[in-house]
């Protein structure tokens, strides 16, 4: 059969496109919270992609810090390596608030110590300034 994985982010943007008689008819509810971040991100506005003028700049300045450019796509990844898996879900859980506060969720994968993330905004299609300003504040998580 079929498998389909959504981030929790475009799971929220399929249920807020719901109408409301398909909501009455399926089981599944979201948290209340869930469905107020759906209202708030509705509001905002869609980012732009980093225009070609930017890039060089600060994707540089990222490289510096050991984030690369993904082969296959318009994103950024990075992968980290802590003491033992306490340390990385630590790390992750400090991530995910404040990706929750900006309402720009990375990808990422864990296995034990190592955490790799994938950073690319999917409302405009690429890398955005969101990305950059969630890269920034991982590495400063990563370094404390």
């Amino acid at each position: 059969g079929w498998k389909v994985t959504l981030s929790s982010e475009h799971w929220l943007r399929v249920c807020a496109m719901w109408t409301a008689a398909a909501r009455q008819l399926c089981p599944l509810r979201l948290p209340q919270r869930a469905a107020f971040s759906v209202t708030a991100a509705a509001r905002m506005a869609v980012p732009r992609l980093l225009t070609e003028s930017q890039r060089p700049e600060i994707l540089g300045a990222l490289a510096k810090q050991g984030w690369k450019v993904t082969p296959s796509r318009d994103a950024i990844e990075k992968q980290f390596k802590f003491a033992d898996f306490n340390e990385a879900w630590g790390f992750m859980n400090r991530v995910a608030l404040k990706a929750e506060q900006m309402n720009h969720h990375p990808e990422w994968f864990n296995v034990y110590n190592n955490v790799k993330i994938t950073l690319s905004t999917h409302d405009c299609g690429g890398l955005s300034q969101n990305d950059v300003d969630l890269a920034y504040f991982i590495e400063k998580v990563a370094k404390n």
